[in-house]
């Protein structure tokens, strides 16, 4: 699978991550063949969170794997922390405890990139610097990022943070592009106009940071998925004109979307489906044309000023 460079790391990671939200749906034998698909088809960065499925899907994903150093090797961890139940928490007490739980269930000794999970309103930018530099330091976790975080409060943290943010996990999807739309609307009194998330597009390209869209098949949050949906027929309609000229699948071309955004992005499946999980892969081998891509943006009731 084609790879980019991750932030200013020197890891290259394949332009597709596997998202492991769901995989404790799955039983231990349907666990282990999406895994080993995902290796297989040269998708081996996994996307975890400490919070999902209360750490069950970490569990579950080292079982499947049967977890061993050679096994290790061979894939890319990234997990996430600071979501508790009511609260987000960037203390240094919790994320150090929280990635030594993620390590325990994962049955590694290290996570390759840790990110944290959505901004903490009580954040002390001096206290993540102190644990990212012990965890670091002692192995733990090699390279570091956000998730949700606008430029200021990443600013924030890298007044007191001296590793490189490496990625920025954002919600975007042909639906959900307002990071794209209030760029193209620069000096106009429309809705799109509206700069909700300071630029973060931009901000993380000028510094690096590359962007993880998360949910690449939702609209709103969490409301559904927009592929062979109803509610959006010319968008459907579009995606599987171009499907059809690239003899492939409407999955294949919602991926190859923002994958043909010149930030060079990391899209997160969401997928435990293996055959849906072939198809967000041969995304890394389409490039769509400028028209293309500016017709699939319209279709899904974006405007142009």
């Amino acid at each position: 699978m084609r790879t980019i460079q991750l932030g200013q790391t020197n890891l290259q990671v394949p332009v597709i991550a596997v998202g492991c939200m769901r995989i404790n749906g799955l039983d231990k034998q349907e666990a282990e063949r999406f895994v080993r698909t995902s290796l297989e088809l040269g998708a081996n960065f996994f996307d975890h969170a400490d919070i999902y499925g209360g750490g069950t899907c970490e569990e579950i994903f080292a079982d499947a794997i049967q977890m061993n150093a050679s096994v290790r090797e061979k894939m890319i961890l990234q997990s996430k922390c600071g979501i508790r139940k009511g609260s987000f928490d960037f203390s240094k007490e919790h994320i150090l405890a929280s990635v030594d739980g993620i390590l325990k269930r994962l049955k590694t000794d290290y996570l390759d990139v840790l990110l944290l999970h959505r901004p903490d309103a009580l954040v002390e930018p001096e206290e993540v610097a102190e644990a990212f530099d012990k965890l670091e330091s002692s192995g733990k976790v090699r390279h570091f990022g956000v998730s949700n975080q606008n430029p200021m409060q990443i600013q924030l943290l890298r007044k007191f943070v001296k590793q490189p943010i490496a990625a920025n996990q954002l919600q975007l999807s042909i639906t959900n592009a307002n990071m794209i739309s209030q760029g193209l609307h620069v000096n106009m009194l429309d809705d799109p106009a509206v700069n909700r998330d300071g630029s973060v597009l931009d901000f993380c390209r000028l510094n690096d940071i590359t962007v993880q869209p998360w949910s690449p098949f939702q609209y709103g949050f969490f409301e559904g998925v927009f592929l062979d949906n109803p509610k959006f027929p010319k968008l459907n309609a579009k995606i599987d004109e171009i499907a059809a000229k690239y003899e492939t699948t409407n999955t294949t071309i919602a991926i190859a979307w923002l994958l043909r955004h010149p930030a060079n992005m990391q899209p997160v499946t969401g997928t435990t489906n293996v055959e849906r999980l072939r198809d967000c892969a041969r995304a890394a081998d389409i490039r769509l044309t400028r028209e293309e891509w500016y017709e699939i943006y319209l279709a899904a009731g974006n405007i142009l000023p």
